[in-house]
């Protein structure tokens, strides 16, 4: 049987957020393939024009992209299941371990969706409309931004600040801060998803303009599907920021939340500020495809930082008499409330 032990393994934690560096480097290379329009330059799979490297793929900037995609995609495959058996063989804790078995499942499930995203297109297929291949992008899209925030959890839950520090938490969050962080966390999964059903129909310069139409107002003089999925876009963008400013200012009003999740706020506020410009961009440059693939990889990143940030909301979930009497010890020194192994293993 495996020696567990529940604690904070140092290694583990940085191979984790190797993997965790490595899939940003997937997604952007994913994000990049769609902006030039190369996701089926191979129209086979597994293999690439029925080989491991085709002949060739360096120098086509088109078989660059999306061999170059799947390659990291395979590479993310292995790095999944160096962690899943590392955290079988070493992590005493539960819940990380079904971590790392899901996140194991979850790039397995990704990379079978962007297969079945090349072979029931309609290059493939010969259908009279590629309703079925639009679904698939849509789903693997959608499952890269949802890896993400899962390896992003595990790479969480295996940190110092997790196990030992008790993610600088004192005391339990309110339950009105929680709510504003799940709200904000599906503001943000809705907007990617317009997005990503944006850029798979070719409408991310629907309306060629920014901030206003080209009319110079709010809204299209004609509604085409194109124009609505990139103009419902820029509404989810409002919402969205909206829901996140809510979230770091509830964040920021309170003690507790402003010390132990001051970087996390720091980093969104930036990232929504950067994110902001590159959608700017990417409409005015006419969809460089430099500036659309960061503009994704931006908001993928935002979605990881406000997901981490709501969990470590639910850190602590017992009452403040429960922490009094049960969860904490008090370190004379100091006065600092102290986490005891009650807390830790929750």
């Amino acid at each position: 049987m495996p020696q567990r032990q529940d604690r904070y393994h140092p290694a583990l934690f940085w191979f984790a957020l190797f993997a965790l560096g490595w899939s940003l480097l997937l997604l952007y290379a994913g994000a990049y393939t769609t902006s030039i329009q190369a996701g089926m330059v191979f129209l086979d799979w597994p293999l690439s024009n029925s080989s491991v490297m085709p002949e060739g793929w360096w120098e086509d900037i088109d078989m660059r992209a999306e061999h170059s995609h799947r390659l990291l995609g395979a590479k993310l495959g292995f790095l999944s299941i160096v962690l899943a058996a590392w955290a079988f063989f070493s992590e005493g804790n539960r819940t990380t371990r079904r971590l790392a078995y899901g996140l194991l499942a979850l790039v397995i499930g990704q990379g079978l969706l962007g297969g079945l995203r090349v072979m029931f297109d309609q290059l493939n297929t010969g259908a009279e409309n590629n309703a079925v291949g639009y679904t698939f992008r849509i789903l693997h899209a959608l499952g890269a931004e949802f890896t993400l925030c899962w390896l992003a959890t595990l790479t969480l839950r295996l940190s110092r600040w997790w196990r030992e520090k008790n993610c600088g938490l004192q005391k339990p969050v309110a339950k009105s801060v929680r709510a504003w962080g799940i709200a904000a966390s599906v503001a943000i999964i809705v907007q990617i998803l317009l997005g990503a059903l944006m850029r798979h129909a070719g409408a991310g310069l629907a309306i060629p303009t920014f901030p206003l139409t080209p009319e110079g107002g709010i809204f299209p003089a004609t509604w085409t599907t194109p124009v609505t999925l990139h103009w419902l876009h820029r509404l989810g963008a409002v919402v969205a920021s909206v829901a996140l400013l809510g979230f770091l200012g509830m964040l920021w009003g309170r003690a507790n939340t402003r010390k132990a999740l001051m970087g996390w706020i720091i980093a969104a506020t930036a990232l929504l500020a950067v994110q902001i410009f590159l959608g700017a961009a990417t409409v005015l440059t006419h969809k460089n495809p430099v500036m659309a693939s960061s503009h994704m990889l931006v908001g993928a990143l935002l979605l990881a930082n406000v997901w981490t940030a709501t969990i470590q909301t639910f850190r602590l979930r017992l009452s403040a008499s429960d922490l009094t009497n049960s969860s904490f010890s008090l370190d004379q020194t100091n006065d600092t409330p102290k986490p005891t192994s009650a807390t830790l293993t929750q």
